[in-house]
């Protein structure tokens, strides 16, 4: 019998560049390579790069002097850091009050929705009213074509500078010839630094570039804005610790077939974080709509069977907004159910309660479409109410009364269920001249101590309550 002696492998040597790979689309490090990234699904993403050192350096970190020493907060004047107004008060709405100096702002957007003509006018109105300069940087135009729209736009101002750059230190150097109070960056997935690796736009590339912004950003007390570009999921393009490194995150959202465009908070560290901009988009450029409610409304000369209204709630905004539902002919097999700017997972579930819960309608084998006017999209629960209204209006050719608003949440037994900032949706209908509106119970004046002038509110348990509710008023 043969007996070989065991040997121990002798260890490699560690190289001081060892090969690392890297996701170009989400930052993830696999250990080797592969074809598609086993993260975030991408075929073709992950690259080579290389890092130096061992994974663990084993240093000890010294203590050492600070540039500045810790002083008690109540000594610490917050003038600098209050907010500067832009001149676009939608988008001050939004940001909370305006632009804070040394902040990065990062709007974000699908191609073509309006963000550089919206920042072009920022730009212009900070120049005209800040007393400082306003530089814009394109990556992605030539000067001529900014000067094109903005000449459109009527944003030209001595105190506007553009630039067309894609080096991040033409940028800097950009920046200190001018030194202006605002940075345009249109957009940050066109900057590239030579001191970082990866292609332009990729992960590292975008990762660098904004840690240099930010740093130049707090150091100077420069306002920032970067345009961020979007994922085919509506996502912002990039590393997610992109958004952790600005302060403010807004996205820009839009139809390209609707004037109707939004600028909805993501994360604020100034403000509130859920406030909505809306604004018009139109042949002259992007005006700001401070009073919006009557986009998504329809005057009828005759009231007209399908529609309701409701008060749907954007951030802190309460808008009016009218649901309509059509009931088409009978279908044998699977009827169809199409929405437009509603959830229709909400819709098969309105429609199932009103099958179940009431007894002259039949909807099981009717095609249903049900829409929403002026391009909002309106997916909160308490639309339910109004959407099963409209569509029992359609099927029963029974026109609601067009002074009624309904807002409340539908369950699956039929009851209408309480939801938030009531009071609210109230005031708006009521300023708007509605008289009339369904609530759900604990939601009416007796029991929120709220009393909307010149207006008659009635609290409804359940969706037959709300049917017989809504024909006395239409009946009224």
């Amino acid at each position: 019998m043969r007996v070989t002696a065991k040997t121990t492998p002798r260890a490699r040597p560690a190289s001081k560049d060892r090969p690392a790979y890297e996701c170009d689309a989400c930052g993830h490090q696999p250990p080797k390579w592969l074809g598609r990234c086993p993260e975030c699904g991408e075929w073709g993403s992950v690259v080579e790069c290389t890092v130096g050192g061992p994974l663990v350096a084993g240093k000890v970190v010294s203590s050492r002097l600070p540039g500045e020493p810790a002083r008690p907060i109540a000594t610490i004047s917050a003038t600098a850091a209050k907010a500067r107004p832009t001149g676009v008060g939608e988008l001050d709405r939004v940001l909370g009050g305006g632009l804070v100096p040394g902040a990065v702002v990062l709007l974000a957007g699908e191609p073509g929705v309006g963000k550089s003509t919206l920042l072009l006018d920022v730009a212009q109105q900070w120049a005209a009213s800040s007393g400082t300069p306003s530089l814009v940087v394109s990556g992605e135009e030539s000067v001529s074509q900014v000067r094109l729209r903005a000449e459109r736009l009527g944003a030209l101002h001595e105190q506007l500078y553009l630039a067309a750059e894609s080096d991040l230190g033409a940028v800097l150097g950009h920046l200190d010839a001018v030194r202006p109070g605002l940075l345009v960056l249109d957009s940050v997935q066109t900057i590239s630094t030579s001191g970082s690796e990866g292609v332009q736009g990729g992960v590292t590339q975008v990762r660098a570039v904004t840690a240099a912004l930010v740093s130049v950003a707090k150091e100077r007390g420069l306002a920032v804005v970067l345009v961020g570009h979007v994922t085919k999921d509506g996502q912002v393009a990039g590393p997610r610790v992109l958004e952790h490194l600005v302060d403010v995150v807004l996205h820009f959202e839009g139809d390209k077939h609707s004037s109707l465009r939004l600028v909805r908070g993501v994360k604020n560290r100034f403000g509130a974080a859920d406030e909505v901009g809306c604004f018009e988009m139109s042949e002259s450029g992007i005006t700001g709509l401070p009073d919006p409610s009557g986009l998504f409304l329809t005057r009828y000369a005759e009231p007209v069977p399908g529609t309701c209204a409701t008060v749907a709630m954007e951030g802190r905004r309460a808008l009016v907004t009218e649901v309509q539902a059509l009931i088409g002919a009978t279908v044998a097999g699977s009827p169809r159910r199409t929405v437009s700017g509603l959830d229709s997972a909400r819709l098969a579930m309105v429609l199932a309660v009103l099958q179940r819960r009431t007894e002259r309608l039949t909807l099981h084998d009717k095609e249903v479409f049900a829409a929403t006017v002026g391009g909002i999209r309106v997916v909160e629960p308490a639309a339910d109410l109004a959407l099963a209204l409209a569509v029992a209006s359609g099927g029963l050719n029974l026109a609601m009364a067009p002074t009624l608003v309904a807002i409340g949440e539908v369950g699956l037994t039929g009851e209408v269920r309480r939801v938030g900032a009531v009071p609210r949706r109230l005031a708006e209908a009521a300023r708007l001249g509605f008289r009339s509106a369904l609530v759900p119970p604990g939601c009416g004046p007796d029991s929120t101590g709220v009393r909307p002038e010149n207006m008659q509110v009635v609290e409804v348990g359940d969706v037959r309550g709300a049917l017989q509710a809504a024909a006395r008023a239409s009946a009224g």
